[in-house]
């Protein structure tokens, strides 16, 4: 039980620490409006289920231990956070809050596009960020006793880590899309969209080092 809580303790920290997946929760909620929030949500949790599968498959070991497959994970995962982040810095179009309460009320299918763009962002930084392929190789394995099921252990932690992260950024869409009242500043936004887009481009290359 101890051992249990202390994996909780790391894993909450994992996931409250502000990373990728914080500047696109925040990029997505402000500019699309909350649904589009959840959806990147939808994309994280997804894209950590993948990882558990690969894990469960005994694959993770094998990427990791392979430098020709996990250098094509971490230069893909560091191109594609780049890519986001030169979108969001030349992205012209800024969102006004009733435009985004428009999106939110009206099934249009302009807005149905940006929900599956949020998720597939999401999605694609979670599955390509070798970053996760780590945590499934370092910090689970210490908590696995190799006398018991390994495979059953390994799904419960990591199901532990996408329960904490689902509920943390759930919760992290609440508050921005509340604050978004008083962030519906043109001038705001316009900043936020570049500074979003520098720092994508900074994990990116920091990634990829």
């Amino acid at each position: 039980m101890d051992s249990l809580l202390t994996y909780i303790s790391i894993a909450a920290m994992m996931v409250i620490i502000p990373g990728v997946d914080t500047m696109l929760l925040i990029k997505n909620t402000l500019r699309y409006g909350s649904k589009a929030g959840r959806y990147t949500v939808l994309g994280m949790a997804t894209g950590l289920s993948f990882w558990t599968l690969i894990a469960i498959l005994g694959l993770s070991v094998v990427i990791a231990k392979s430098v020709i497959l996990f250098s094509t994970i971490k230069y893909l995962g560091a191109a594609y956070l780049i890519y986001l982040g030169i979108k969001s810095f030349f992205a012209k179009s800024v969102f006004s809050l009733e435009d985004i309460q428009a999106q939110a009320n009206v099934p249009t299918i302009s807005s149905s596009r940006y929900n599956k763009e949020s998720f597939m962002q999401a999605l694609l930084s979670n599955i390509l960020n070798p970053k996760t392929v780590l945590v499934y190789i370092t910090i689970m394995p210490q908590f696995i006793d190799l006398n018991g099921n390994v495979n059953q252990q390994l799904i419960l932690l990591a199901t532990i880590l996408t329960l904490l992260a689902v509920l943390w950024f759930l919760t992290l869409v609440y508050v921005i899309d509340y604050a978004k009242k008083w962030l519906n500043n043109s001038k705001f936004q316009k900043v936020f969209q570049k500074s979003t887009g520098l720092i994508l481009v900074g994990f990116g290359v920091k990634t990829g080092i």
